[in-house]
């Protein structure tokens, strides 16, 4: 039975004091919002009067958004340090309730700046030189005008949000609650399959099993098809009528311009890929000799190739290691990281009621915060330095940046923390005298490899493919998505892998591909993370304070131009080509413990 939050000492559970000493100081706080937001209605129509008024709504809006902020954070990680207990979850509403209350007296602002031409931004910032710092994020306001219609017509589509969410919801609905799979044999006992225990009998050790597993869920997904493909084809439909109506080339554009991603970052990715796919299919080919298999069909690609170490760590143990691996990144930032611990921003406990997962908040007045549920495995010890990794990232941005400017770009949100793991992987590489640890260690970075690099760029094109089918006047069928999705998987598995005939279907069952041109990101930011960590690591002192400089920008540039500064520029292919170098040499120092285990 799961411990209660009270039997844990305090020194592993994160300090809610240094946001509010109180949950009385917190609700003060929610009254005294609850009024002065109502000062905003003292703007409308009056924003663009003069830089004075400007200015004076600007500075409210930075003020009361970092104590909205404050507030949120403190109600957001109590709730779910134990989501059992009442009095948090009626404090959570509270914050959830002001903050909706903040969105709507201020949802007039943004339309009525785009009634006027920059021009007179541009004059106001002559005029008052202290509207300077908030003008990253007035371009990035009207960067957005030409796309921006009628108040008419933007107050029509936002009635329609939640319709257009539709396709989402029922293909989640029919897939989670109404698909009913083919029961499999397990140990000679018949059970029942569904999408949660797949990702276990998948990757069982018994071989009948995993095809079972397959066989039975592709074969229920290939009887919905047609629904399926009819719902993801409105989905299309939608993103491609959007993307025209708001005066867009192309539906990839219209995603990837909030984040000021340009599309050949996306093109380059895949390209970047292709070149890259023998690396692929050396990997598999090594899983096939791992497995000792004659013929490596998709359902033996995620079955376990090496046992998993059963090494335990203390917490103590798990932080040394993290200070430890974090030495080539500097002093500085040594000692800033080590604030995490000794100022209780990690919430390591693993309690009755805790949500799940792990991840890492913060608010721009005061320190981040890290929630994960530290069972002593080495995966455990990971999460807690790749965690850190954004904490990191947060607390250098916000020391070093205006509250306006401090959120970075999601595009950018994972290179920290992939950056922070992949050198506990190296220190633990060079360092462990355990076996069976280091094959664990390289089978899991050459697994993330092909999930976090490989599988996605998978999926990107063939998101842009079902857009740019539909774009040029294509009407999307299963049919034509199953038979581009079997292509593509026969391009990625290559030769060495069997490519059965049903993972045609499986792109049924991939909700990322209601997400719009999302999943690039995993692609892009673990190559970034790979190409930094290693020339860290290797001594690189150059990009090491270019990588810090980098942690400190916030959203000040653009994230092209923000990994540019760390020395990474994602328009070239020399990032994958980079990262590919060190998977190939992580698989020859797989077979090298290998054939010294065989020796033994």
């Amino acid at each position: 039975m799961a411990k209660q939050r009270v039997d844990f000492e305090s020194i592993y559970k994160w300090n809610v004091k240094d946001l509010f000493k109180s949950d009385d100081e917190f609700k003060k706080e929610v009254k005294s919002l609850e009024k002065e937001i109502k000062k905003f209605q003292e703007f409308e129509g009056h924003i663009l009067d003069s830089a004075e008024n400007l200015y004076n709504l600007l500075e409210l809006d930075s003020n009361l958004g970092r104590r909205l902020e404050r507030c949120y954070i403190y109600a957001h990680i109590n709730n779910d340090a134990d989501t059992t207990d009442i009095n948090y979850q009626e404090i959570f509403g509270e914050a959830q309730n002001i903050y909706t209350k903040y969105l709507e007296v201020t949802a007039y602002v943004v339309p009525e700046l785009l009634q006027k031409d920059y021009k007179i931004i541009t004059k106001y910032l002559k005029e008052l030189p202290a509207l300077k710092k908030y003008e990253r994020s007035l371009k990035h306001i009207f960067r957005a005008k030409e796309h921006i219609l009628s108040n008419e017509v933007e107050k029509a589509l936002t009635s329609f949000t939640k319709l257009m969410s539709s396709p989402e919801e029922i293909a989640g609905s029919l897939t989670d609650s109404d698909f009913k799979f083919d029961n499999i044999m397990v140990d000679g006992k018949s059970v029942e399959l569904n999408e949660s225990n797949y990702a276990i009998y998948i990757r069982d050790n018994d071989r009948s099993v995993r095809k079972q597993a397959f066989d039975s869920l592709y074969k229920t997904y290939g009887n919905f098809k047609n629904t399926i493909a009819t719902i993801l084809k409105h989905e299309v439909e939608k993103n491609v009528s959007s993307a025209k109506l708001r005066h867009y080339k192309s539906s990839l554009e219209a995603s990837l311009f909030p984040n000021e991603i340009p599309e050949e970052v996306y093109h380059n990715l895949i390209k970047s890929i292709h070149q890259n796919l023998p690396s692929l299919y050396r990997y598999w080919g090594l899983k096939k000799k791992l497995l000792h298999l004659d013929e490596l069909h998709l359902y033996d690609t995620y079955a376990e190739s090496t046992n998993k170490t059963t090494k335990k760590y203390t917490f103590e143990e798990a932080k040394d290691l993290v200070l430890e691996a974090v030495k080539p990144l500097g002093d500085t930032y040594l000692k800033d990281i080590s604030k995490s611990f000794s100022e209780s921003w990690i919430d390591s406990v693993n309690n009755a009621g805790k949500r799940g997962g792990a991840y890492c908040t913060a608010c721009y007045d005061v320190h981040p915060y890290v929630l994960l549920s530290f069972e002593g495995l080495l995966n455990d010890v990971s999460t807690l330095i790749h965690e850190l990794g954004h904490a990191m990232h947060y607390y250098y941005a916000t020391k070093n940046q205006e509250y306006p400017d401090y959120g970075y770009s999601i595009f950018v949100a994972e290179v920290a923390s992939q950056t922070n793991e992949i050198l506990l992987c190296r220190y633990l590489l060079d360092h462990s005298e355990d076996k069976s640890e280091k094959l664990q260690i390289i089978d899991d970075l050459l697994q993330k490899y092909k999930a976090s690099i490989f599988r996605q760029t998978m999926f990107a094109e063939f998101e842009l493919f079902i857009h740019e089918y539909t774009e040029n006047g294509g009407i999307l069928t299963h049919e034509n998505m199953s038979a581009k999705y079997l292509e593509l998987n026969k391009l990625y598995f290559g030769d060495n892998v069997v490519v059965d005939d049903a993972i045609k279907y499986e792109w049924e069952r991939i909700p990322h591909f209601y997400m719009n041109f999302y999943v690039y990101e995993y692609a892009t930011g673990f190559a970034a993370a790979i190409y930094l960590a290693n020339k860290i690591y290797e001594g690189d002192i150059s990009t090491r304070d270019n990588y810090l400089e980098f942690l400190k920008l916030g959203c000040t540039k653009n994230p092209i131009d923000s990994l540019k500064v760390a020395g990474v520029d994602m328009l070239s292919p020399e990032v994958f080509t980079e990262s590919m170098k060190y998977m190939d040499e992580l698989m020859s120092e797989y077979e090298a413990l290998i054939g010294s285990e065989d020796n033994e």
